[in-house]
């Protein structure tokens, strides 16, 4: 019997209310409800633009193909351009990647963080580089400061895989902002849930309208009267509403997804806080724990979840480990991925790996996960603090 699972509900009347909102209107299909959401959304990141899709897998699909189809040269990847990724992250953010010709770099990650091994980053940047995923693990920021001061004055486009980090932040600034673009999910184990749902947020308006195109069908119907994809549209919507002017997808999210962003997106200040209170309770009572390793925040983490890693010296195998949380009621998952390299997808994609992923091998073979929530975990914490095994 799962006593502490790795996701919970936070909807209450307000999603029920925004539910029976659109049954209402009888109107299901993308419409005002999307577009209103877009804007908080978009507010709230302290954004220009965003742009909801049907999932966070769908978001990072998006964001790849904006660049494939910008006009910018500084911003546009070509099949064959090398783009860096971590070793550890959801198989979502590869696959676009190799999807569009793409070939991936994999850098190891730091131990400590779970995000790059800013040492193995520095190194493996190099002539063919022209772009950097950097993806935030289980609510952790990267050191964008850092990142940014390896990249320099050199033409590598940063990107940002936010699925697992809605609500954290660095130096005051919102996680997923730190790139020319950066995406989010809303599925139902993240900070804030639409049922299936993702966004894509962005300052640059010529990427905001691509994206626009790219999520249904690439089509110009969606597109403003003025844009910066086709320039002037028709004053006649008949002659708009098959005009097709990219290859794109049908990504669009549902009515419903949308209301219930809006009544999910004014929650999340509190539900972040109730997260961070448990990480700082978390952290306290972890530190120098003498079985199990955690993840040092960088920033203010959202703590989607609460990672442990097995330290070698303990003697204990991690099916021993996985085993007794079981008994204590935990669900348990890997850190995400794990070490992606030793996936047999990777022999049909276009890549290479920089060194040796040493730490994330070891998150590979010793580590898991445990749920966080936005309401007071103290027994799981106190359970998790006396483990000797």
């Amino acid at each position: 019997m799962i006593r502490f699972p790795l996701a919970t509900s936070s909807w209450d009347d307000a999603e029920q209310a925004a539910l029976s909102r659109v049954i209402a209107s009888d109107r299901y299909s993308m419409g005002p409800e999307v577009e209103a959401f877009e804007r908080d959304f978009a507010r709230f990141t302290g954004s220009r633009f965003a742009v909801m899709v049907n999932s966070g897998s769908s978001a990072n699909l998006i964001m790849v193909a904006a660049l494939r189809y910008t006009q910018n040269p500084d911003l546009r990847l070509m099949p064959g351009d090398e783009v860096i990724v971590p070793a550890v992250s959801w198989s979502t953010t590869f696959f676009p990647l190799h999807q569009y010709g793409l070939h991936l770099k994999f850098v190891d990650i730091d131990a400590e963080t779970l995000n790059y091994d800013l040492t193995a980053l520095a190194g493996a940047i190099g002539s063919r580089t022209r772009a950097i995923m950097a993806v935030n693990l289980l609510g952790n920021p990267n050191d964008f400061d850092a990142i940014r001061d390896l990249i320099g004055n050199r033409r590598i486009v940063l990107i940002e895989d936010n699925c697992e980090s809605m609500g954290a932040s660095l130096n005051g600034r919102q996680a997923g902002t730190f790139g020319v673009m950066g995406t989010f999910s809303c599925f139902f184990s993240h900070h804030i849930s639409t049922m299936e749902g993702g966004l894509v947020v962005t300052d640059d308006e010529e990427l905001y309208h691509i994206m626009l195109a790219l999520r249904a069908h690439g089509w110009t119907r969606n597109l403003p009267q003025q844009n910066r994809l086709t320039g002037t549209k028709s004053d006649d919507p008949f002659e708009e509403s098959f005009r097709f002017v990219l290859p794109g997808y049908n990504l669009r999210p549902l009515e419903m997804s949308g209301a219930l962003g809006r009544a999910q997106l004014q929650k999340l200040p509190a539900l972040t806080l109730g997260r961070r209170a448990n990480g700082a309770r978390w952290q306290q009572a972890m530190a120098d724990h003498p079985v199990l390793r955690i993840q040092t925040e960088t920033g203010s983490s959202s703590w989607f979840g609460f990672s442990l890693v097995l330290r070698p010296e303990s003697g204990l195998t991690r099916k021993q480990v996985l085993a007794r949380f079981a008994q204590m009621g935990f669900e348990t998952r890997p850190i995400v991925s794990g070490d992606f390299t030793r996936n047999p997808v990777l022999s049909l994609m276009d890549h290479s790996l920089h060194g040796q992923m040493v730490n994330a091998a070891q998150i590979d073979r010793q580590g898991f996960f445990i749920g966080n929530h936005h309401y007071d975990i103290g027994d799981a914490i106190d359970l998790v603090a006396g483990f000797r095994g």
